[in-house]
C-alpha cells in the first residue's frame, strides 16, 4: 500500500507507534532535516491543510512544501499518513472551543448542552472529521480527556455504565448528523455553484404539479414554512433529547 493513500479510517496504521507519539513514549527524533522542524509543526500544518482543503488534500508529499523540508524527512517523525491522522484526530479534541468548559457539579442537562455544542462547534471548525471512519479510534489524551470529562458531567444521572456511555453516543450521533447536513449543503453550493434558493426553485413547477395531482396529501398540506432554513433544527433536536433524558432519570429515581 502506497504511503501516500488518502487514508481516511482511523487506526488504520501502526497503532503501536500512533499510540507511542500521542502519549509521548516514542523516542523523539535526535537530528531533524531541518532545524525547528518537529511533530508538532507537522501535525498542525496538517490540520491546516484538512481544514483548508479537505482530507484528500493531505500527503506527506504536501506536507513536506508547506514546511520546506524532503518528503522522507517528515518519516523520521511519522510513519505515514494512517499515523499522522491518529495525531490529527486527537489534535483537533484537544483544541479548546468557546463555551466548551465542563459545567460544574451535577447539572447532567448542561452537560449534555456543553457535549453538543463542542460537539458540533468541532465538525464546524473542522468539517473532515465528518469523513473519517472513528469507529476504531485510537485513543489519545485529549480524546480520552474529554471522554473523562463527559463522564464527570453525566455522573448526576445515575445510570449505568453501559447507559452513560449510550447516552454520549446518542448526542454525539445526533450532532453528526446535523453537521453532515450543513458540510454537505455547503459543499453542494460550492461545486454546482447554485444556491439553495437557486437549487429548489428549479424544482418548484414539476414539484407544485405533484402536489396539486392529489397523490401527496401529507406533503402538500405542508405549511410554507415547513423546510425553511430559519427553523433551528439543532436546538430543536437538542431538547428534545434533553426531555427522553429527564424522563429516563425520572422513571430510574421512581423505580
Amino acid at each position: 500500500m502506497s504511503r501516500e493513500n488518502d487514508a481516511t479510517t482511523s487506526g488504520s496504521g501502526d497503532i503501536a507507534r500512533s499510540l507511542e507519539l500521542l502519549w509521548g513514549t516514542g523516542e523523539p527524533a535526535t537530528r531533524g532535516p531541518k532545524r525547528g522542524l518537529t511533530l508538532e509543526r507537522i501535525v498542525t500544518a496538517a490540520v491546516e491543510v484538512a481544514d483548508a482543503e479537505g482530507l484528500g488534500a493531505v500527503s506527506m508529499r504536501r506536507l513536506s512544501t508547506e514546511l520546506g523540508v524532503g518528503t522522507m524527512s517528515l518519516y523520521r517523525y511519522v510513519p505515514g499518513k494512517a499515523e499522522l491522522l491518529d495525531l490529527m484526530l486527537d489534535r483537533v479534541q484537544g483544541t479548546p472551543l468557546d463555551g466548551d468548559a465542563p459545567p460544574p457539579g451535577d447539572d447532567w442537562r448542561a452537560a449534555v448542552g456543553t457535549l453538543a455544542r463542542t460537539q458540533l462547534g468541532l465538525y464546524r471548525r473542522h468539517p473532515w472529521l465528518l469523513k473519517v471512519n472513528s469507529a476504531r479510534s485510537v485513543l489519545g489524551p485529549s480524546a480520552v480527556r474529554g471522554l473523562e470529562v463527559s463522564l464527570a458531567g453525566l455522573r448526576g444521572m445515575e445510570l449505568s455504565d453501559p447507559e452513560t456511555i449510550s447516552v454520549i453516543i446518542a448526542v454525539q450521533s445526533f450532532v453528526a448528523g446535523i453537521a453532515r447536513m450543513e458540510a454537505q449543503a455547503a459543499e453542494a453550493a460550492k461545486e454546482t455553484g447554485l444556491s439553495d434558493e437557486e437549487f429548489w426553485g428549479s424544482q418548484e413547477p414539476f414539484l407544485v404539479r405533484a402536489m396539486e395531482s392529489g397523490e401527496f396529501p401529507m406533503m402538500a398540506a405542508l405549511s410554507d414554512d415547513a423546510f425553511s432554513s430559519a427553523f433551528d433544527h439543532f436546538e430543536f433536536g437538542l431538547r428534545a433529547l434533553l426531555r427522553g433524558f429527564e424522563a429516563l432519570v425520572a422513571e430510574r429515581g421512581e423505580s
